[in-house]
């Protein structure tokens, strides 16, 4: 049986809606694999100032989990950011920590980890990503912050959002960087050497489409889909049957999972217990 003490810390997920998050039983999976005396929860949250005030509130509220639509607002109520996350313009988490609350970013990490952990070399490469949203501004971001990339090449449809995206990565990074619509993707395939879909296309239940023509693919390429349900995209299966190496979206969702449990708690993830619950979770 489960028990809790005036000593135990408490993590959550807020944002709107939450019913469907994977993020408590991973958390508890976690804390419970290392016997922490700390618990993980779903808060629905619409008044992100006062879920703030009462986590700041309260001592022993040590950390949360933010999803949308909360990712941008919840900035305004933390005392720390770091720069990289001022100019990505959101962050995903935050820490209560010697009575400050510390917002930070876990989707970009998250993202580079995925492509490290499977052996891709990022330093000297042409990156395309598809979408210029929130997740792509986190993980560009990341990729021109923490590597070295030949070129980051970015196609969507709205303008607006594409020119917002290149003038802040211009201004915030010394990354080479392109923007273009969707309409030149047979162009910019021509030169990818690892294409990130980033938007939602091929997620359930639409799980027959994708972006990408399977004749634009070129030998070599790898190919990076965000999204993890379904755990094999269109996207993935078309670049696999090409012969190409791909990364599902579940490795990045992991990642930044992993990346919150350790500021959590300060201690090395049980990486594989939580794989596990979510593999289970996504395949039940």
């Amino acid at each position: 049986m489960i028990s809790f003490s005036s000593k135990t810390q408490l993590c959550a997920v807020i944002g709107n809606p939450v019913g469907h998050s994977l993020s408590p039983a991973i958390h508890n999976a976690a804390f419970g694999a290392l016997d922490l005396d700390f618990i993980y929860v779903a808060f629905p949250v619409e008044d992100v100032k006062s879920a703030l005030e009462g986590m700041r509130a309260l001592e022993n509220f040590r950390g949360l989990s933010v999803t949308i639509p909360h990712k941008t607002e919840v900035m305004k109520y933390v005392d720390e950011i770091s720069d990289v996350d001022r100019s990505i313009g959101s962050i995903n988490t935050v820490i209560h920590e010697n009575g400050k609350l510390i917002g930070l970013g876990t989707d970009g990490t998250g993202a580079l980890k995925a492509l490290v952990d499977n052996g891709v070399e990022v330093d000297g490469k042409n990156v395309l990503m598809l979408g210029a949203g929130g997740a792509s501004r986190a993980i560009s971001f990341t990729l021109a912050r923490k590597t070295r990339l030949a070129e980051l090449a970015i196609l969507d449809v709205n303008e607006a959002l594409l020119q917002g995206l290149k003038t802040d990565l211009v201004a915030g990074t010394d990354a080479v960087i392109k923007t273009g619509a969707m309409t030149g993707l047979a162009a910019a395939m021509e030169c990818a050497d690892i294409i990130v879909n980033c938007t939602p296309v091929g997620m359930h239940p639409k799980v027959d489409a994708s972006l990408i023509p399977p004749e634009l693919f070129r030998p070599g390429q790898v190919v990076f889909d965000i999204v993890y349900t379904p755990l094999e995209t269109k996207l993935l299966a078309d670049a696999k049957s090409r012969g190409l190496k791909v990364i599902p979206g579940v490795e990045m969702f992991l990642n930044q999972a992993v990346l919150q449990f350790e500021r959590f708690t300060g201690l090395a993830a049980p990486v594989e217990v939580m794989r596990r619950v979510v593999m289970e979770r996504l395949t039940s």
